[in-house]
C-alpha cells in the first residue's frame, strides 16, 4: 500500500472526526499515528485511516472506549460492519415500533376528537395482565387467522382502517350533537357500517356476527386488548342504528 501522510487537520475533515477527538485518542493510548515529526505534529498513513474507521465504526456501536480497544486487533471489517449492520436494523424496528405506536395513538386521537389520560397512560404503559377472558379464545384458529389480516389496527394508515375511523368520527359527531341513531344520518351509518362489515370479514355474515358480539362486551376495548377502543355509548348507537325501528 502506498504510504500518504496526512496531518491531523486534514485526517478531521475527511473523516468527520474532531482535531479534539483525534488528540484524545492519542492521549489515552487507544490509538496513535504511526508518524510524529520533530515537535510532536502527527502524520497518519493510509493504514492509520482504516484503523481509525474501525473505531468509528465500533463507537457506532455504543462500545466503550476501553471495549474498542481490546477488540480493535481481533475483529475485521467485515466482523464489525456486520455487528453495524446488526446494530442498525434492531434501530429500524425499534423506530418502526415507535411510529407504529405513534400512529395509533394519532388514530385514537382522530375518533375521540382528543386523548383522555386513563385511555392514553395505560397504552404508553403497554399491555397489562389480566384474569378476564381473552377475546381471541372466542374464535377457532381459521377465524383467527382472517381477523388478524383483516381487522382494523390503529397502529395502521391503510384504507380500511381509515375508513372504520371515518365511521367512528361521524357517531361521535351525532352523539354529541343529539343527532338520533334512527335519524338520515343514522341510516347513512348503518348503510357504511354494512359495507365495511362486508369488506372486513370477506362476506362471512356468521364471524361478522360473532365478532360484533365479541365487540359488545367492554372488555374487548381495553388498552391492549389488540382491538381498536371503542366507547360504550359509540357500541351502543351502532346497535340502535342497525335495529329497524
Amino acid at each position: 500500500m502506498t504510504t500518504v501522510h496526512l496531518t491531523t487537520g486534514q485526517v478531521s475533515s475527511k473523516l468527520g472526526i474532531s482535531v479534539r477527538t483525534l488528540r484524545y485518542y492519542d492521549s489515552i493510548k487507544l490509538f496513535s499515528p504511526e508518524s510524529k515529526q520533530t515537535g510532536g505534529k502527527r502524520l497518519y498513513s493510509e493504514e492509520d485511516l482504516l484503523r481509525l474507521e474501525k473505531i468509528t465504526l465500533l463507537k457506532s456501536l455504543s462500545l466503550p472506549l476501553n471495549d474498542i480497544q481490546n477488540l480493535l486487533d481481533e475483529l475485521s471489517i467485515k466482523q464489525i460492519l456486520e455487528a453495524h449492520q446488526k446494530h442498525l436494523r434492531a434501530q429500524v424496528a425499534q423506530l418502526q415500533e415507535g411510529l407504529e405506536h405513534t400512529t395509533a395513538l394519532l388514530n385514537l386521537y382522530e375518533m375521540e376528537g382528543g386523548l383522555r389520560w386513563d385511555t392514553l397512560l395505560p397504552l404508553v404503559k403497554g399491555p397489562q395482565k389480566k384474569d378476564t377472558k381473552s377475546w381471541q379464545s372466542y374464535f377457532d384458529e381459521d377465524e383467527l387467522r382472517l381477523l388478524s389480516t383483516r381487522l382494523p389496527k390503529l397502529e395502521s394508515n391503510d384504507e380500511i382502517t381509515q375508513q372504520w375511523i371515518n365511521v367512528v368520527v361521524r357517531i361521535e359527531r351525532c352523539l354529541h350533537e343529539g343527532i338520533d341513531p334512527h335519524s338520515e344520518e343514522g341510516a347513512q351509518i348503518a348503510r357504511e357500517i354494512e359495507r365495511l362489515s362486508m369488506v372486513t370479514f370477506v362476506g362471512d355474515k356468521e364471524l361478522m356476527e360473532k365478532f360484533w358480539d365479541v365487540r359488545k362486551d367492554p372488555a374487548s376495548s381495553d388498552p391492549g386488548s389488540g382491538l381498536v377502543p371503542i366507547r360504550p355509548e359509540v357500541i351502543q348507537f351502532v346497535e340502535d342504528c342497525m335495529t329497524p325501528v
